[in-house]
């Protein structure tokens, strides 16, 4: 067989192996990689307990692995409670911005009315259908933003007890994986040749190194969007000008959906309001946003991933075209992977 044809044919096997380990294999050993990666964390707290103390494996696993996981939990609370004082701040001017949406509709649909009426008579009575079609809803739109967020929460709490059984099996596993960290090593060895093991190890920390970076990468964007917008509504003299951002910022972490999905609407009330510098201001702070993340993304994202731009970009695209939002998310170190691997494979 030709080198091309079988160096093609082993790179969509490794194609299709990641989809099928994504699809059905990973949300099935998700839980004792959970518990994995409790057990390696816990490992020199319970190396310590052992030579220092004297204490048995199982015993220091155990309180190794809890104090990891209480200590994780107790991160995860903090920053659950630091959302929700700022959700409650936010919950004070809630019925002054339903009231200001509501107002910015009416606008919005006066002023696209004004528009259809003074249209040709051939299409006026189209575009006056349509304007009222639109806006047929249009006091029902905020009811329906409800209605999505409370779908939105319904089908998370449906989530909740399976996400609960996860994180118990977590717990569990990491406990019994801590406990018997040292013998697993040993089968693990045992099944495989000392190259081949050399050669997880390098997979093993390339990809360790590709998560660190792609996680760093993500943070770096959003926080250089947070800090664009949180200097862009001070200087526009918006109230809460950081919690405003950091939504924004939120928004703009979905690829598709970006700051655009509420810096243009919110302009365009601010224009048809009478309120001209504010809108310009919001439509120029969207493009310096935009513009801002979508030439740092390829750049960070294959910098601390090791992948040249252009392949970072094609990565990104293909995801999104093949898997949606989550493909464009993790499509980069699913290519660093598959790299990785490539050059493994070609040598055995």
């Amino acid at each position: 067989m030709y080198p091309g044809v079988k160096r093609a044919l082993r790179f969509c096997g490794l194609v299709l192996g990641a989809w099928l380990t994504v699809q059905y294999v990973l949300p099935t050993v998700f839980p004792f990689l959970l518990g994995t990666a409790l057990a390696l964390a816990a490992e020199p707290g319970v190396k310590f307990l052992k030579e220092r103390f004297r204490l048995p494996r199982a015993v220091g696993a155990a309180f190794c692995v809890s104090v990891v996981f209480l200590a994780i939990l107790a991160g995860l609370v903090t920053l659950l409670a630091l959302m929700f004082r700022e959700l409650g701040a936010l919950s004070g001017i809630l019925p002054t911005m339903a009231e200001a949406v509501r107002n910015g509709i009416d606008a919005l649909r006066n002023w696209l009315s004004a528009l259809a009426s003074r249209a040709p008579e051939s299409l006026r009575p189209a575009l006056e259908g349509s304007v009222a079609a639109f806006f047929s809803g249009g006091t029902a739109l905020l009811s329906k933003g409800v209605d999505f967020l409370l779908g939105l929460a319904g089908g998370i709490l449906r989530h909740v007890p399976d996400s609960a059984l996860s994180l118990g099996t977590a717990v569990i596993s990491g406990y019994m994986i801590s406990a018997r960290l040292p013998s697993l090593k040993k089968r693990v060895s045992a099944l495989f040749s000392r190259e081949k093991l050399k050669k997880l190890r390098v997979s093993a920390r390339k990809m360790k190194d590709a998560c660190l970076g792609w996680l760093l990468a993500q943070v770096k964007l959003a926080g250089m969007t947070l800090i664009l917008l949180t200097a862009g509504f001070l200087l526009l003299r918006i109230p809460y000008a950081p919690l405003w951002a950091l939504a924004v910022a939120l928004v703009d972490a979905f690829p598709v959906l970006g700051t655009g999905t509420v810096l243009i609407p919110w302009a365009l009330v601010c224009f048809i309001q009478g309120d001209g510098g504010r809108a310009v201001g919001l439509l120029g702070l969207y493009a310096v946003a935009s513009l801002t993340r979508s030439a740092m993304e390829p750049k960070l994202v294959g910098q601390h991933l090791g992948l040249d731009p252009l392949t970072t970009l094609l990565a990104l695209y293909a995801g999104y075209r093949f898997w949606g939002l989550p493909g464009m998310l993790l499509s980069p170190l699913l290519a660093v992977t598959l790299l990785s691997l490539l050059p493994a494979s070609a040598d055995s």
